[in-house]
């Protein structure tokens, strides 16, 4: 291993995890290849938790030499040089860091205490009483801010030394700050318990710097909780067998654990109410909350006295009148229960006139409330999506605001809280929650706890959709157990003629595919071909797509895996070359080995509601801009809102002229297209295909093998996730009922 030496001048690019591409003025190093550069700017890669400009640094590492920006070094471990000579410590102690603190008293201070100040400080604080004019609040001052200073890079120091990277020293010290070091030294499977992050694999390597025994109380502890975290998230389950977590901590410990203790131990984390034990059924003591508190709410919900319109009906036929909308009978059930029951779920496929419902129900209730659309959404009504794709759509439909749920509960990424809670509850009186099929168990809590006990709410979803990417199934639960009335919309009213689309969504659901799948329709289109052609069939059909005026941000590309020569992040390489090619009129910036350029369809993959942006969004990038100080910027635009990304924030976003099905869920699109390949054999399932089918509004093309088209409509994985919702709210539905 080499090193560096010099100051930091600034960085290129740095993400929100820490990865930094930063340049340094090299004055000192023990590399026959970099000695080459002494006195001039070196390019340096590596996890930083905080640099800063100006500021003297060892980087231990070694030297690269990237094909495309030359050599470069790869720094694995740091430290912070504290200046040496008195010029430099008269800067350091000037600079911002020290508020209050000028080149004046700084210089007293070098004068008085000599060269070594910094550690004499440290040693000593009371040191700086010998300074003239110092007073003990500017003291207080210098001391913390050296200690906050030299504690930091001590620390990351240290956890790198024991075997973490710098990505994960960071997420560690960002988490126990001053207690860091007395945590790792004293239980450091605690970290298994409170940063996701870091797997027990790691953790439990690393523990063995500490001659913790294999069997170790902590040890077992915290795997269970790992095995039971990382197996549910996986699956989507809400909780596991003893068996399963039994098995699995066994393999990851590297042999069986005497069951009598390991029950001891499991009665231990039950007593310190991290995991819940019922019916042999163990849960994560938050997810089993989850579960009881939805049922808790929904038992209250249910018994509160219905609500009575005597002239609902006069009113639902003036709007039939007004709107020349004839509701058949399956949607007057649906409009009269929105209005009357306390809760209630709309379950229907595409076409079959949600939409149509919900605004009526929004329409009714104002006119019933007496109320214009300003007034109806400040206190009354709350118009709620699991995505900002879906939320634009509900407005759209209702000429309503309508908001994420995040956004509603005014979640706080740093602390990952919400605002709105059971402490401090909305005051609507009338909820309406889209797309519920991809809401978890968990956000679904959240929502109910930020909800008074005379809420009523209307949820609305199609059943046979993917679930929630988290653990549960939420829709599938609820409409399964009867607890809550339930309406199923099965009238198709998007369909002509010569369309199929809606007609094959039916025919996937249903598992009954008609041979004629392959004749192309109006809306329509199955190109069969080989795997080796689907790249150069999908280019192709995007020229021909964009050439008839179709702009690429109205129609999508989805798959359903990201590996491979048909993956998305292959094809997404590909239809940028295609959809939008370099030009001299177009700026590029290069992040990693990914291009962005003007005029790119860029996918948002994290919640960032404070710039009204959210998981799944997907913008076009306006402008790469360039900026006096270095540093570069990224403008993307989500209908008509832009938002400006740093370079700490470039990992959000990724190219999105191919996104993943799972992704699109919530969306949908005038054209959608679809590769389909036995490369994906994973992912071919009935649930995935119909999503895909569905996200499609006028047109769909599917390219490639029927055969694996087939397979996928045959193959229900949907296997039911373990879960206990639904039959607890069986249970307090049959208690209610009595």
């Amino acid at each position: 291993m080499s090193y560096i030496k010099g100051i930091y001048k600034k960085d290129i690019f740095k993400s929100d995890k820490g990865y930094t591409v930063g340049l340094i003025k090299l004055d000192e190093t023990d590399d026959e290849v970099m000695s080459n550069y002494i006195g001039k700017l070196v390019t340096f890669t590596g996890m930083f938790p905080e640099l800063t400009e100006g500021d003297a640094y060892n980087f231990n590492g070694s030297v690269k030499d990237h094909p495309r920006y030359g050599i470069q070094f790869d720094v694995l471990s740091y430290e912070k040089l504290k200046p040496d000579d008195k010029d430099g410590i008269v800067a350091f102690l000037s600079s911002d860091l020290f508020p209050g603190i000028g080149k004046r008293l700084a210089t007293s201070i070098v004068d008085t205490l000599g060269n070594s100040a910094l550690d004499l400080i440290l040693d000593e604080p009371f040191c700086l009483q010998m300074v003239p004019k110092m007073t003990a609040k500017k003291a207080d001052t210098i001391y913390n801010v050296l200690i906050k200073y030299d504690e930091s890079h001590r620390v990351i120091v240290y956890l790198t030394d024991l075997g973490f990277s710098m990505n994960e020293s960071l997420l560690i010290y960002n988490y126990y700050l001053k207690e860091t070091m007395n945590i790792v030294e004293n239980n450091i499977f605690k970290l298994v318990d409170d940063i996701n992050e870091l797997s027990f694999f790691k953790i439990d390597q690393i523990s063995k710097k500490f001659d913790i025994d294999t069997l170790d109380s902590r040890r077992i502890k915290a795997c269970v909780i790992y095995v039971i975290k990382n197996l549910t998230s996986a699956s989507g389950d809400t909780f596991l067998n003893y068996q399963e977590i039994y098995d699995s901590v066994s393999n990851y410990v590297g042999e069986l654990v005497d069951t009598d203790y390991f029950d001891n131990l499991l009665k231990e984390l039950i007593k310190e109410q991290r995991i819940v034990c019922e019916e042999r059924r163990y849960y994560l003591k938050e997810m089993y909350d989850a579960t009881i508190n939805i049922v808790n709410k929904f038992r209250i919900l249910l018994h509160n006295k219905k609500n009575n319109y005597k002239n609902l009906h006069n009113l639902i036929e003036d709007l039939e009148k007004h709107t020349d909308i004839k509701y058949n009978d399956k949607q007057l059930e649906a409009i009269i229960s929105a209005l009357t029951e306390n809760v209630l779920v709309i379950t229907g496929g595409p076409g079959t006139g949600k939409t149509t419902i919900i605004k009526a129900i929004v329409e009714l209730y104002s006119q019933l409330c007496k109320l214009n659309y300003a007034k109806l959404t400040e206190d009354n009504l709350a118009l709620l999506a699991p995505t900002g794709r879906a939320a634009k759509r509900l407005s759209e439909s209702t000429g309503l605001p309508a908001t994420t749920i995040h956004r509603f509960l005014k979640w706080n990424k740093e602390t990952n809280k919400f605002s709105v809670n059971e402490y401090d509850k909305s005051n609507v009186k009338f909820v309406i929650v889209d797309e519920v099929s991809m809401i978890d168990e968990a956000l679904f809590d959240n929502l109910l706890k930020g909800l008074t006990d005379n809420i009523r709410i209307v949820l609305v979803g199609d059943y046979n959709q993917l679930p929630s990417v988290s653990s549960g199934q939420l829709l599938k639960d609820i409409i399964e157990s009867e607890a809550v009335k339930t309406i199923e919309l099965d009238y198709l009213y998007r369909q002509d003629e010569n369309s199929y689309i809606i007609s094959l969504a039916r025919e996937v659901k249903d598992n009954d595919l008609n041979p004629c799948f392959l004749e192309q329709k109006n809306d329509y289109l199955f190109l069969n071909c080989d795997s080796r052609h689907i790249k150069e069939n999908i280019k192709k059909l995007c020229l021909q797509i964009t050439e008839k005026g179709y702009d690429y941000k109205r129609f999508q590309v989805m798959a359903p895996m990201y590996r491979g020569e048909n993956g998305i992040d292959n094809l997404n390489k590909e239809l940028q070359m295609v959809l939008n090619p370099e030009s001299p009129d177009k700026q590029e910036l290069l992040v990693g080995d990914i291009i962005y350029r003007e005029g790119d369809k860029v996918l948002q993959l994290v919640n960032m509601p404070e710039e009204n942006v959210y998981n799944g969004d997907v913008g076009v990038i306006r402008n790469i801009i360039r900026n006096s100080n270095g540093k570069t910027e990224i403008e993307v635009e989500y209908d008509y809102n832009v938002v400006t990304y740093t370079p700490k924030d470039f990992s959000k976003i990724k190219h999105a002229f191919i996104i993943s099905i799972h992704k699109s869920q919530g969306s949908e699109f005038d054209l959608v297209m679809m590769p389909i390949t036995r490369e994906y054999y994973r992912m071919l399932y009935r649930k995935l295909m119909y999503t895909g089918i569905t996200r499609a509004k006028k047109k769909l093309v599917i390219v490639g093998s029927p055969d694996a088209f087939i397979t996928a409509v045959n193959n229900d994985k949907d296997l039911t996730r373990n879960t206990s919702l639904k039959e607890k709210l069986i249970i307090m539905n049959s208690f209610l009922n009595k």
